[in-house]
């Protein structure tokens, strides 16, 4: 037993505390696989925690991170084995269970996901569980009927994490995305990445009507609150709306009337405990329609002594697209 660099966070008399420090590995959680960690990421969950700006972390002390990739180290679990590249998403991880911002990470072989053939580490954690969020979101789409010829999507937060691979993810299927963002600056990268119209969110910022003139076929939105309750309000009749998000809040000033005059459906997405099956699929998916050179523009890399401070900048909605964290 040793110590290992993780970003750790205790209790303190007002709040919490985040420091880069050493772990004693003998503090890790049981878990029949340990995982070296080379790369995690930075999604918006993330900045909570290392910033204690909401009551994310419910053990302490507690490693930051939800997600990571790496190569197991040692395992007990029947489907894994030394060397086996692998990735890891929500579970807890960061949250009520020892997270991603270590050099070691021990786990159940059950959450873990093998990384997809042709997919490095770094890549994976370029998508993170951002892009697998988004990724569960077109899939639920699909699921209720949605194609390309169903009409426009429209993608809220288009220049964070999830908005910008949902963006990406969407127009190489071939849909009409229209990218909703309170950053109209960022409307050359999100043309880049192949939205057809860029809107700013002040449109769906406002009164809620129950009923608004119908606009969009779908949506993916990561918002929640006032801009969740405009969408569904504008949404076409038989449309759907993956909400995956509540970065303006948590509540929904909506009504029924979409859903009981339109029949649009609102669909859930949860990415901590999604059954495996599902999981996997989202990764397969996103190996094969996601472009890569367009997460490579998509992404920004840092080391894990500026995560704290990377974590305060997320929430002030001054990162664009996605940031990898360089473990080792």
């Amino acid at each position: 037993m040793g110590t290992f660099k993780a970003i750790r966070i205790d209790k303190a008399d007002k709040g919490t505390t985040a420091a880069l420090t050493q772990f004693d590995e003998a503090e890790l959680m049981d878990g029949d696989v340990t995982v070296a960690v080379e790369w995690s990421t930075l999604n918006y969950k993330d900045g909570l925690a290392v910033t204690g700006k909401a009551p994310v972390v419910r053990r302490f002390p507690m490693i930051a991170g939800i997600d990571f990739a790496g190569t197991v180290a040692q395992s007990s679990h029947p489907d894994w084995k030394t060397g086996d590249r692998v990735v890891c998403n929500g579970w807890g991880m960061g949250e009520t269970h020892l997270g991603a911002y270590a050099e070691k990470a021990r786990v159940k072989g059950d959450w873990l996901v093998r990384l997809p053939d042709g997919m490095s580490p770094r890549e994976a954690m370029a998508i993170g569980t951002a892009g697998y969020t988004a990724m569960l979101s077109v899939l639920a789409l699909e699921k209720h009927g949605l194609t390309p010829n169903s009409g426009p999507v429209v993608v809220t937060g288009a220049a964070g994490g999830v908005g910008s691979v949902a963006t990406a993810v969407l127009s190489k299927l071939g849909y009409h995305v229209i990218a909703s963002t309170g950053r109209m600056s960022e409307a050359d990268y999100l043309k880049g990445l192949g939205a057809a119209e860029i809107i700013d969110r002040a449109e769906l910022t406002g009164a809620v009507k129950p009923l608004a003139k119908e606009r969009w076929a779908g949506g993916i939105d990561s918002v929640g609150s006032t801009t969740l309750a405009n969408l569904l309000s504008m949404t076409k009749y038989g449309g759907a709306v993956a909400a995956c998000g509540l970065a303006a809040g948590m509540d929904l000033p909506s009504s029924v009337a979409p859903f009981i005059l339109r029949g649009v459906c609102l669909l859930g997405i949860d990415s901590v405990m999604c059954p495996l099956p599902q999981r996997k699929l989202a990764w397969s998916r996103l190996a094969s329609d996601l472009d890569k050179k367009k997460l490579v523009d998509i992404t920004q890399e840092i080391n894990l002594d500026q995560v704290i401070g990377t974590g305060a900048q997320i929430l002030a909605g001054q990162v664009r697209g996605r940031i990898v964290v360089k473990i080792v």
